[in-house]
């Protein structure tokens, strides 16, 4: 064999031996990968007892209910379709109706997701700056806000 030859088989044993790890770590984390999905997703899909997932959407107005101690009842929607959810622990701050959230949880054959983890969505005033910059040359930008420490916030027009 020449050098050349060599070299070749060396590095495409490489890439054969790189591409099996690569399959192996993949295969190896199929299970602890959690998904995320919309109340309108959940019901197109067929959810086994148990699976967990991540379900995202707004809280809905109007069913924020407390129970006894620190359990909460409330739903979310993504405007389509809208999903009971019970979480038993302490809410995060930014929780509140018409919040973006995001919880982690199980689907029960009584329909009803149980969280175990609830996360309330950032402030959806906040535009990244290249965002802004993008509706400011479509026109669509409206700038209602105060500048503090350098950094600029506002909002698109709906």
């Amino acid at each position: 064999m020449t050098r050349k030859q060599r070299r070749g088989v060396l590095i495409g044993t490489c890439l054969v031996v790189l591409g099996i790890a690569v399959g192996l770590v993949l295969y190896a984390m199929r299970d602890s990968i959690v998904f995320f999905y919309s109340p309108s997703d959940v019901a197109k899909m067929e959810v086994t007892p148990g699976q967990r997932f991540r379900l995202g959407g707004l809280v809905e107005t109007g069913s924020v209910v407390r129970d006894a101690g620190t359990t909460v009842r409330f739903a979310i929607t993504d405007g389509a379709k809208t999903l009971p959810v019970t979480y038993t622990g302490v809410l995060p701050d930014l929780f509140r109706e018409g919040q973006g959230v995001v919880t982690e949880g199980t689907l029960q054959p009584d329909g009803v997701f149980h969280a175990d983890s609830v996360l309330a969505k950032h402030d959806e005033n906040y535009m990244p700056p290249e965002v802004a910059a993008k509706l400011k040359e479509q026109g669509v930008w409206r700038d209602d806000s105060k500048t503090d420490g350098g950094s600029k916030s506002g909002g698109a027009v709906n």
